[in-house]
């Protein structure tokens, strides 16, 4: 039945147990006790369906100076890109750390070619029946929230993989391997899933309260800017968290109704899977000017506009439309 499964639900399955298996890779390297962090000159891996010259003209986009990075990065992503390449060679793959050396291998067991059955049994939806190869792009965020993996903020971590088909985001995952870690001496993590025009699953949605109005944002990139752009919404109440992923997991859960960040800090392999998650579940995320991004191959990197998210059942055109004119423009296109 996977085989005959149209290309984007056979994807979406395959990158749930990739997912999954990076998470585990993540903890072994924390529990290995060396994280080996280096100081990375942002580069980005992408799959042997991207020519040289577009390689070329990523790598020079010079992008993400002074991010760490960890063991547990590179591992996980190798793991990723491995699994998916193997069974989807035609599909362009970007992943954000740096491309593997050439003598580097891939553990066999680091490869995963099984598919998440529950998705593989969906009815696709139409609009993704006879979507082809060269119409795709996978987005990589091997570890979304490095500097608190470093930390200890080990519940701020995830694995995104984000799907997009000629252009936007349609499909994504959200692994978190320390789900309530704190709580569970046993930590299996979850892993979430959505495409849009199918739903989501592995988590169970719920509503932000009505009684107030919540934001989340950076925990550790703020500046005039954003904190300006957060006045103007004025919330009861702010929660500052580590990563793209872990936020947009507090508007999925319903701890809060919008995730504003008005600062270029954020890139395509942060957003791609939790825009597709959340859209799927019937939320927004676009930039600070309510547009979304596009996810195309030939895309740059950074989310220059800035990031605007809210929950479902919140009016996200009218929260746009609340942030002053003169802090947009300090995003122009």
């Amino acid at each position: 039945m996977s085989q005959s499964a149209p290309l984007v639900l056979r994807l979406l399955a395959s990158s749930v147990t990739a997912a999954t298996r990076a998470g585990k890779i993540i903890k072994d390297v924390m529990s290995g006790g060396d994280l080996a962090i280096v100081q990375k000159r942002q580069s980005v891996s992408v799959s042997r369906s991207v020519c040289f010259n577009y390689m070329v003209s990523i790598l020079m986009q010079g992008l993400g100076h002074n991010d760490l990075q960890t063991e547990a990065d590179r591992s996980a992503q190798r793991c990723i890109i491995a699994s998916l390449s193997q069974q989807f060679p035609d599909v362009t793959i970007i992943g954000e750390e740096g491309p593997s050396s050439p003598t580097d291998e891939v553990p066999s067991d680091w490869v995963v070619t099984e598919s998440d059955q529950d998705i593989i049994s969906r009815e696709c939806p139409k609009e993704y029946g006879v979507t082809k190869p060269e119409d795709v792009v996978v987005w990589v965020d091997p570890l979304d929230g490095t500097s608190e993996y470093t930390q200890g903020l080990l519940d701020h971590v995830t694995v995104l993989i984000g799907i997009a088909v000629n252009g936007r985001a349609v499909g994504g995952v959200i692994h978190q391997p320390y789900y309530n870690y704190q709580t569970e001496k046993d930590v299996r993590g979850r892993t979430l899933w959505g495409l849009v025009g199918l739903g989501v699953g592995g988590f169970n949605p719920v509503d932000p309260p009505t009684d107030k109005f919540i934001i989340t944002t950076t925990r550790s990139h703020s500046d005039g800017i954003v904190v300006k752009a957060l006045e103007a919404l004025n919330p009861d109440e702010i929660l500052r968290v580590g990563g793209a992923g872990h936020k947009v997991l507090l508007l999925l859960e319903g701890k809060a109704h919008a995730y504003v960040f008005a600062s270029k800090g954020c890139k395509k392999w942060d957003t791609c899977a939790p825009e597709a998650v959340l859209e799927a579940l019937g939320g927004k995320l676009t930039d600070i000017h309510g547009n979304h991004y596009s996810y195309a191959k030939d895309v740059q990197f950074p989310d220059s506009q800035g990031i605007f998210a809210t929950a479902r059942g919140v009016d996200h055109a009218t929260l746009v439309s609340k942030i002053p004119q003169e802090l947009r423009e300090a995003f122009p296109y």
